[in-house]
């Protein structure tokens, strides 16, 4: 297998890379090697021995097997890159943004564009990633933007087709960056609200670990799709209070991508769900899972801005009963499917008001999250 490229559009090989993609997962290795189809790249590896064996390689055997990496891909761990870079993209575990980030600020160029590949909320502050980005790093959080949607690395790096959105405060960053990533096989879309986007795929990763659990237990496509469709109401409860837009959780990052992390057996998610089903102990999965499993890492944050911002979320504290408190998960689903039924749209009205018809209008930032934590 082998990412999809057009060697006709790439610089000289002797160019300087105006690109670091810093993190060397499946999806961080796969954005350099999509990337590197028309310019130099720089993949930055956090361990000088991993950097060393991907440059010599060429190959990230460990996280994607079977893509060669790009001639334009030049693998290090040398931070020194990041100065000559007019685009750092951020691919690290949600749990090493912030580390990353300070390591990083004193070199990031200030003119430099930063794009966040990263899907998770940081517990304690509770911020999204792009936010955890801009505090690090000392920068305002107009200049970070964030991507998500149906995104599985291996079928991207296979060169299938697949769509994404990138989503900022500036309207311009949001195009540079699409102008940038898209390409015949990668769509690339804008949005402004870029608190949906990020909550999105904060959120959806939860949901795929109650899909994959369905599946595991055998519950069949009916009991899945009512799991899904239940959990996207709880994403949506939980956005609007946070002042997303609603529609945000019917596009790419929404709907689009709990396709995908709900029903793929790629999404390490999903296969995290099925292994708790299996009777597994998310202590025991985590040593053997390749790659993040970041709805494990999530949950307890995102119910901590749900008990915050008023919202509840049932289908999370189940995931979050199965992974931590040992409940097993057939115990979870039938609490839930036991749940008192209700109007559908019952707790959608509230938020939609309080949201008003400009949900930027309502938007909470980190400081008043923080300012509500103390109280």
């Amino acid at each position: 297998m082998s990412v999809d490229t057009d060697p006709g559009r790439r610089s000289p090989d002797d160019a300087r890379a105006r690109v670091v993609v810093a993190g060397t997962g499946a999806w961080g290795t796969t954005m350099a090697a999509m990337l590197a189809a028309r310019e130099p790249v720089a993949l930055l590896a956090r361990r000088p021995d991993k950097a060393e064996r991907l440059q010599r390689e060429r190959e990230n055997a460990e996280n994607l097997p079977g893509v060669r990496l790009p001639d334009a891909v030049t693998v290090t761990a040398d931070p020194a890159v990041v100065r000559d870079a007019d685009l750092l993209v951020f691919a690290v575990p949600s749990a090493h943004v912030r580390a990353t980030a300070e390591r990083l600020a004193p070199l990031i160029p200030a003119t430099a564009d930063i794009l966040s590949l990263v899907k998770g909320l940081e517990n304690g502050t509770l911020l999204r990633m792009s936010q955890v980005i801009a505090e690090a790093a000392a920068m305002p959080t107009s200049r970070v933007a964030a991507l998500s949607g149906p995104n599985l690395a291996t079928e991207i790096a296979r060169g299938l087709p697949a769509s994404a959105v990138v989503a900022a405060e500036d309207p311009d960053l949001a195009k540079r960056i699409q102008a940038r990533l898209g390409a015949r096989s990668f769509r690339v879309y804008v949005n402004s609200d870029i608190v949906g986007v990020e909550l999105c795929g904060s959120l959806k990763n939860i949901i795929a670990i109650a899909a994959g659990a369905a599946d595991g237990l055998g519950f069949g496509d009916n009991g899945k799709a009512g799991i899904v469709t239940r959990g996207l109401a709880e994403m949506i409860r939980l956005g609007l209070a946070a002042g997303a837009n609603p529609l945000t959780f019917s596009g790419l990052a929404g709907i689009g991508d709990m396709i995908a992390t709900c029903g793929s057996g790629l999404s390490r998610n999903h296969r995290l769900g099925e292994e708790l089903a299996a009777g597994r102990r998310w202590t025991e999965i985590e040593l053997t899972l390749h790659g993040v499993a970041e709805g494990a890492y999530t949950v307890r944050a995102a119910l901590a801005l749900a008990e915050r911002l008023g919202v509840e979320m049932p289908i999370a504290r189940e995931v979050e009963k199965a992974l931590f408190e040992g409940k097993s998960v057939q115990r979870c689903l039938i609490d839930l499917l036991s749940r008192e039924s209700k109007d559908e749209l019952a707790d959608l009205p509230p938020w939609l008001d309080r949201a008003g018809t400009n949900p930027a209008e309502a938007r909470t930032s980190g400081a008043e999250l923080r300012s509500r934590a103390t109280r």
